[in-house]
């Protein structure tokens, strides 16, 4: 793999520090985003076969996340996490916490929310956020061989963008930059043209270079 000259690596350090202030809040937001809309229907689901306690104890916790009290938060998603483990609440709970938790640096419980979710969720779906979100935490802390390991679980197709560029952003991390931006190449690939997530993978693409 030839080096990069001075001018790539420029961008390429410039596009890494911007990432890092930014680019984990905005994977938070997209993964969440596809929380919400892929869980719809199991939500009708549960709110239609679940009791209203169930139900009334979600509504609080919803109610707390919005105060940002992290504190809150944290005990109202535990309370849904303790009772209703075996449902949609459980594990979306656990979820929104996490994010919650990483956002004003409680990497520790964030990560057990995330494990705990990966472990119970009975949702697919639910626990492909889970490994991901896990895994840019991991990267976060230098971790790098613990969040490709997760990175290499089998994930629906859906899934391949968002996996192959969070590969990418750990092997960038790694100096592995010829792999990276293979990586990368496979989300821009796996994204929809008309998401605007795909630009952010190609600036980070095109950063790298040609790697030789």
């Amino acid at each position: 793999m030839a080096a990069l000259d001075l001018q790539e690596q420029e961008q390429l350090d410039a596009l890494k520090a911007w990432w890092k202030e930014s680019g984990n809040y905005l994977l938070g937001a997209l993964l969440i985003a596809i929380v919400a809309m892929g869980g719809w229907r199991g939500w009708q689901y549960y709110q239609n076969q679940q009791s209203s306690e169930a139900a009334a104890l979600y509504a609080e916790f919803v109610r707390q996340l919005k105060s940002s009290d992290a504190k809150r938060v944290n005990d109202a998603a535990a309370m849904v996490m303790d009772k209703y483990a075996a449902t949609g609440y459980g594990p979306r709970a656990a979820l929104l916490a996490a994010q919650v938790n990483e956002q004003v640096d409680e990497q520790a419980r964030a990560k057990t929310q995330l494990h705990w979710v990966i472990d119970h969720a009975e949702e697919a779906g639910l626990k492909d956020v889970a490994r991901l979100r896990l895994a840019a935490v991991l990267l976060d802390e230098k971790n790098y061989d613990n969040a490709l390991q997760l990175l290499e679980a089998r994930h629906p197709s859906s899934f391949d963008g968002l996996y192959a560029d969070l590969k990418g952003d750990v092997l960038s991390a790694q100096g592995k930059n010829g792999e990276a931006r293979s990586a990368y190449k496979l989300a821009y690939e796996k994204t929809d043209a008309k998401s605007a997530y795909r630009n952010m993978i190609e600036m980070k693409m095109d950063a790298l270079g040609e790697i030789k």
